[in-house]
């Protein structure tokens, strides 16, 4: 492209990944609602802004810390797109149960297809693959470390909240 148009791959992928943040944002907020119409209880709700945050926070980072003119690395680009195709398989797994929330439909079986098969989180090992891998992507080994070591410690409050929460349907499996 002539004329100042053209986007560069930095401005190329980390719009990609902010679409896609909001897509999931919209697709979570429309089954968060769903859910809670057909009467699911939200749990952790006190700590979900800092996961908010967090997410908000990683991303701004990346965009103001990464020079338009960055490379990428593209063995670190290829593992964050795997950890997409991961990220997909979870979704279309949980199908309309997916959110960004704790919510819990009384009387419901848990998930026990896709990854959920052998893994009890997949959600959460793809997020943290994710917050780690994109930093790197553009070599920001300093970030991938903070916002892993933050989303860790908020991951131990939700897995622990959220495991309590499923407790409770794992009986009907």
């Amino acid at each position: 492209m002539t004329g100042g148009l053209a986007m560069t791959e930095v401005q190329v992928i980390l719009g990609l990944v902010l679409l896609q943040r909001l897509a999931e944002l919209w697709l979570a907020r429309r089954n968060t609602e769903r859910l809670l119409s057909e009467g699911a209880v939200e749990i952790g709700a006190e700590h979900y802004p800092y996961f908010v945050v967090l997410h908000a926070t990683w991303l701004a980072a990346l965009v103001l810390l990464t020079p338009d003119h960055a490379e990428a690395d593209w063995n670190w680009l290829t593992v964050y797109l795997l950890l997409q195709a991961a990220r997909l398989w979870v979704m279309l797994s949980l199908g309309r149960f997916w959110t960004t929330r704790i919510l819990t439909l009384p009387g419901v079986k848990l998930v026990q297809r896709g990854p959920y098969r052998y893994v009890r989180h997949p959600n959460y090992l793809v997020v943290a693959g994710e917050i780690a891998v994109l930093p790197l992507v553009f070599g920001h080994w300093g970030l991938a470390v903070l916002f892993t070591v933050l989303n860790g410690v908020l991951l131990s409050v939700r897995i622990r909240r959220e495991n309590e929460a499923l407790a409770q349907r794992q009986a009907l499996d």
